[in-house]
């Protein structure tokens, strides 16, 4: 107990002496600093202007056609309906890729195995799948035509607004280091 006193005083004695020994006035200009501004008249700070609200707009045409399609001929389209009846084939089993836009999906390879040559797809997903000619993929009942090492072809069966359909041609091209 006596040694905790003692411990106590000379912790005590010795603050007072480092107060006593420190220089007085030796901050004077940084408190005549922080006087002045604390005396300085404070400014006004403008409040915050009100936020509009937020209106969403609502995109309505992603049914129609792009705008940056070619436009299509209504002659055209005429002429091609009566010489085509061409349909698409409603009672086939639809494969995986089918599930997916045409544009969605990237060609990132090709193999040949036991002499067929397989072209590897990769869906939106991330999925990597393996088609050949006559498999379908894409929204428009879209059948591989021709398969080369780096790219395929396609031909889509699409409405053409009416009671017709027509075949359009498509390609997918090797994505090299995607």
């Amino acid at each position: 107990m006596k040694t905790v006193v003692v411990r106590v005083l000379s912790l005590v004695f010795s603050c007072g002496v480092l107060v006593a020994c420190s220089p007085a006035g030796k901050y004077s200009d940084i408190d005549a600093f922080l006087a002045e501004k604390r005396a300085a008249p404070t400014g006004k700070i403008e409040p915050i202007p009100a936020m509009k609200a937020y209106r969403a707009f609502s995109y309505s045409a992603s049914g129609m056609r792009s705008p940056f399609s070619k436009p299509v001929d209504v002659k055209e389209i005429a002429r091609l309906e009566a010489s085509s009846n061409v349909k698409p084939d409603f009672d086939r089993e639809l494969e995986f890729l089918e599930q997916f836009s045409f544009d969605s999906l990237k060609m990132v390879g090709s193999l040949k195995l036991a002499g067929v040559l397989w072209a590897l797809i990769k869906d939106p997903d991330g999925g990597v799948h393996r088609v050949r000619t006559g498999n379908y993929l894409g929204r428009n009942h879209g059948r591989i035509t021709e398969l080369k090492d780096n790219y395929l072809s396609v031909v889509e069966i699409v409405t053409t607004g009416g009671d017709g359909w027509v075949e359009r041609p498509r390609s997918l091209e090797l994505q090299a280091g995607k």
